[in-house]
Order: structure tokens, then C-alpha cells, then sequence
């Protein structure tokens, strides 16, 4: 059995989950120059994750929910995700994003599980806070390792796949590190970097 663990946001899917929900409720100026720091490494993730989400708060949960179950998927997606099952791939999400995006489309795609966080929502409408897996900049690699040993899944056998700062915390657990349109803080620690839209790209780098 072999692991392949994918980012979600601007990796499994073409954007950012809460740029697109900010943009949607006329928030997408100030949240988009928080996110983007963010992916660079300039701030702590959890500050960032936090301070944005405030600015949601009062969107319609199901204007939300809507909104995460349109999100578009990045080119290849699909194929990857289906062509590494048949590798003996258990595919993974893990997302900084929320749940009510990764679930979806996770469940879309074929994949066998997904882990992020939750937009808290009360009478109908976003609160601006959140909770869950996925909220320090850390959390992928501790979640990784978490799954490593519950599935008895080396290092070696390991491939993630990512493009912001919180992915690099994934590093350490795996023995192939795909860049795929990443921020240059991923590219400069990855074994593979890839810059075209096209996920279909990382099949041959695992076989």
C-alpha cells in the first residue's frame, strides 16, 4: 500500500476555497492580501486562517455551501486521483480550507478521505469563526504522520503534493515532495516542481 496526500486549495482545485466565498460577499480585496502572505510564509497561518474567516461572517451558510460545491476542480484532477487508486494509492486530502469543500469534491473524485476544518455556522449564517484539523501551520505534518503509522505506510511509500508554506510541514514524512504550481518557499524544498495546470503531470513521477 502506498500514500499520495493532496493539498486542496490551488492544488486538487484551481483557487482559493475562501478567496472565492470572500470575493462572493465583498470581502475579496482584504481576504485575498491575507491569504496570499499567508501561502508565502510572511504570517502565521493560524492568524491568517482566523482573521479571515472574521470576514465572513454573517454569509449565508447555504450561499457558502453552494459556493464550495462549484468550486472548480484544477485540470487532471479526476484522472489522478482515479489513476493512482489503480496504483494502490490511498489518496488523501488535507486542506487548510473547510470541510464543506473537501468532503464534496473528495467524494467526487474518489478519494479516500479528507481532513480540514469547519466554517461554525448559527441560524443560517457564518459566525466568522472556525475550528477543526487543519488550523496550524503544522498540522499537515502532524496529521500526516498520524496517518502514516495508523495505515502502517512508510516514508517511503509516501507522495505529497502541495503549493503554500502549510505544506511544508508534510515534507519530512515523505519520500517524494511534488511543488505543483507552488509559492517559491515549496519549490526550493521540493524533489519535484511542476508549473503547468495540469495535475495529470505528477503520474509520472508516481508509479
Amino acid at each position: 500500500m502506498k500514500l499520495c496526500v493532496f493539498d486542496f486549495d490551488s492544488t486538487l482545485m484551481d483557487g482559493e476555497t475562501i478567496d472565492i466565498l470572500a470575493e462572493a460577499y465583498g470581502k475579496g480585496a482584504e481576504v485575498k492580501a491575507i491569504t496570499e502572505k499567508a501561502m508565502q510564509g510572511e504570517i502565521d497561518f493560524f492568524e491568517a486562517l482566523t482573521e479571515r474567516v472574521q470576514h465572513l461572517e454573517g454569509l449565508a451558510f447555504d450561499i457558502a455551501e453552494h459556493i464550495c460545491q462549484s468550486l472548480p476542480l484544477m485540470p487532471g484532477a479526476s484522472l489522478t486521483v482515479t489513476t493512482l487508486r489503480e496504483r494502490a494509492y490511498k489518496v488523501v486530502i488535507f486542506s487548510g480550507g473547510f470541510r464543506m469543500a473537501t468532503g464534496y469534491h473528495g467524494h467526487f473524485l474518489g478519494a479516500d478521505a479528507d481532513f480540514a476544518n469547519f466554517l461554525h455556522h448559527k441560524n443560517g449564517f457564518l459566525t466568522g469563526r472556525v475550528g477543526g484539523e487543519m488550523m496550524t501551520s503544522d498540522a499537515k505534518g502532524v496529521m500526516l504522520e498520524r496517518l502514516q503509522n495508523l495505515l502502517n505506510i512508510p516514508i517511503e511509500q509516501t507522495v505529497v503534493v502541495g503549493d503554500g508554506a502549510n505544506d511544508l510541514s508534510m515534507f519530512p514524512y515523505a519520500a517524494k515532495k511534488i511543488a505543483f504550481n507552488a509559492k517559491p518557499v515549496v519549490q526550493e524544498a521540493a524533489d519535484v516542481v511542476i508549473k503547468e495546470k495540469n495535475l495529470a503531470q505528477i503520474l509520472q513521477h508516481t508509479p
